[in-house]
């Protein structure tokens, strides 16, 4: 009889634990819902900030994949609120003022090296190569922090250390920061003592530009086994809104096993990595 009423008060505990989890379950799920008619509407406004310039009804209705009926009531309603601006003549849409005012505030609140460095954590994660975030300090490229993996590598690199424009790092600094800055940078590093304590080659600016040009070509630059013996590496530039280039991200690893094709799924990583932390700061990639 006891062990008979033990087991109507066990059943009676699992019916009301599994009643409870269910109940948490929803409450859950409610939590996490949202507005839908909110995310159906936001399309229109990423197409809008997608497209470079203001659209017609038509042309905004089928790039958000929607008839230009469903997309109409959402436009007046964002027009309101100045989300949207309609021109007057052309009729054709735009991105409004508070949609221009919330950009520059959310280009205000980032922090490159913020998000750069917790991208390099998924990323020496993801392909287990030392990753790099460099800068451009007043001897030239300067590495700013380093997510080290296991693999180790015979260089003596630490934040700090700055690197020549021969080096991976340095081509991308060379490809893609103002030319005649470049130039007189060169120039100026040539001369004897000019920085101490380097790591790479000094090579004129003349001979360089092939190399250069490399880079601008792939999107990516590549170092094997040279100017350091034994080390390899890819380095991808990190844009800021206004297309400037605001950080470099570098992959380094001991040339033995380090893969050295352009399109190896090191350098893609790479690739998109830099994308998505360039896209983050306003810059509108180009898919590779």
């Amino acid at each position: 009889m006891y062990l008979s009423k033990m087991r109507r008060i066990c059943i009676r505990c699992r019916g009301y634990i599994r009643k409870r989890a269910m109940e948490l379950q929803i409450e859950d799920e409610k939590e996490q819902r949202g507005i839908q008619s909110i995310e159906v509407g936001g399309q229109i406004l990423v197409v809008l900030a997608d497209s470079g310039g203001p659209m017609t009804l038509k042309q905004l209705a089928v790039q958000a994949k929607m008839t230009p009926a469903k997309a109409h009531p959402y436009l007046v309603s964002f027009g309101k609120i100045g989300l949207v601006a309609q021109d007057p003549v052309s009729g054709r849409y735009g991105l409004g003022a508070l949609a221009l005012r919330m950009g520059l505030a959310g280009l205000r609140q980032l922090n490159p090296v913020r998000l750069a460095m917790a991208a390099a954590v998924e990323l020496e994660q993801k392909i287990h190569h030392t990753v790099a975030l460099s800068v451009w300090g007043n001897a030239g490229p300067t590495v700013i922090h380093l997510e080290e993996s296991s693999h180790p590598i015979h260089m003596n690199l630490r934040p700090g250390t700055v690197m020549s424009l021969t080096t991976a790092t340095g081509k991308i600094f060379g490809a893609y920061m103002p030319a005649r800055k470049m130039e007189r940078f060169v120039e100026e590093s040539m001369h004897p003592h000019a920085i101490p304590h380097v790591i790479g080659a000094l090579r004129n600016w003349k001979d360089m530009q092939r190399d250069l040009q490399e880079v601008r070509e792939h999107g990516l630059a590549r170092a094997i086994g040279q100017p350091i013996a034994g080390v390899s590496a890819f380095a991808a530039p990190v844009f800021d809104h206004n297309g400037h280039l605001s950080i470099v991200l570098t992959i380094v690893g001991p040339t033995g096993g380090f893969d050295p094709d352009w399109t190896c799924a090191n350098a893609q990583a790479l690739r998109d990595c830099a994308n998505r932390i360039s896209t983050q700061m306003g810059f509108a990639t180009v898919d590779s």
